[in-house]
């Protein structure tokens, strides 16, 4: 029989995995649902059916067998796992997907496992729409055993692909993620620039685009089209600014650890500052184009008649 899976956290990510494990994975028992904000757990579940609501973390955790989390921060992760940890856990195993420092994670892990329980860190690379569309990248650490365990639920779930830490400490896995985003803001800086400099020299955006489509393709095609077509200041934001400067924090905190120079994700730190002036705490990460065009002499839009002047503190 499959065993029993609970979710807990339904952020924009949590709920396009949700989706994805219900309607992609092997589920003979429906999948537990817990968010804080009940409203929220209780409209994911009517929307994606075949999922029981959990009025409790302690309720979804006393029910299930694999037990998925992706929380805001360190501190929900903290703060539910003291809740879990006060009741029995033994044999349960526990999928951290959320983006916390290495040393955390190892820290929860010895926690859950001390308590009797198993753990694996699995954070994902992949924005929410990626998610939506099950093209995650799963980074699964922890003992091989329980890295098997989780893996039906990856590649053709809520993924399409694996990279494969088994027999790693937890942490490695945060550890990975947390350089990973070095490359996606820096991606995205990069990008920025590329189509600030052909639109200030005369190129045809789509021209550009199609390069960018062929040479490149993945996260550069999707921030580039993002860009050229406004929805980096028009539509929901991808990623929220204020998120990405918790983050950003966090890895210039460990190159200052480590002596490494991060000059490049350095820049896209301070054009990430001058989108939250601009937009303010809701504006888009991809809105770093917005920045470049500022510094280039251009409106932060790059729509006709869009005023170059600030929408929020």
């Amino acid at each position: 029989m499959a065993p029993r899976i609970a979710f807990l956290g339904l952020g924009n990510m949590g709920q396009a995995m949700c989706k994805n494990l219900v309607e992609n994975g092997d589920f003979e028992r429906p999948l537990f649902l817990y968010n804080r904000t009940t409203s929220r757990t209780k409209a994911l579940s009517a929307q994606i059916g075949h999922s029981v609501v959990a009025n409790t973390v302690s309720e979804a955790v006393s029910e299930a067998e694999i037990i998925f989390s992706c929380l805001t921060d360190a501190a929900a992760v903290n703060e539910t796992f003291e809740t879990i940890l006060m009741h029995n856990v033994q044999e349960k195993l526990f999928v951290e997907c959320s983006t916390t420092q290495s040393e955390h994670t190892n820290e929860l892990a010895g926690k859950v496992e001390e308590a009797g329980g198993h753990f694996v860190a699995m954070p994902v690379f992949g924005e929410p729409t990626m998610a939506e569309k099950g093209l995650l990248t799963c980074v699964p650490a922890g003992k091989a055993e329980q890295v098997e365990r989780i893996k039906p639920y990856c590649v053709g779930v809520i993924g399409r692909a694996v990279v494969d830490l088994s027999d790693q400490q937890p942490g490695a896995a945060s550890l990975l993620k947390v350089i990973g985003n070095v490359f996606i803001v820096n991606t995205i800086e990069t990008v920025a620039e590329a189509h600030v400099l052909a639109e200030k020299t005369g190129l045809n955006i789509q021209h550009l685009q199609n390069a960018i489509d062929v040479l490149f393709g993945g996260a550069h095609a999707l921030y580039s089209k993002r860009m050229s077509s406004g929805e980096y200041y028009k539509n929901k934001p991808l990623v929220r600014i204020n998120e990405c400067h918790r983050l950003a924090s966090e890895i210039l905190d460990l190159g200052n650890r480590s002596g490494t120079s991060l000059r490049a994700y350095e820049q896209g730190v301070e054009h990430m500052k001058v989108v939250q002036q601009y937009a303010g705490a809701s504006g888009d990460i991809s809105g770093i184009y917005g920045a470049v065009r500022l510094e280039s002499g251009l409106n932060f839009e790059n729509q006709e008649g869009d005023l170059n002047q600030p929408r929020g503190a």
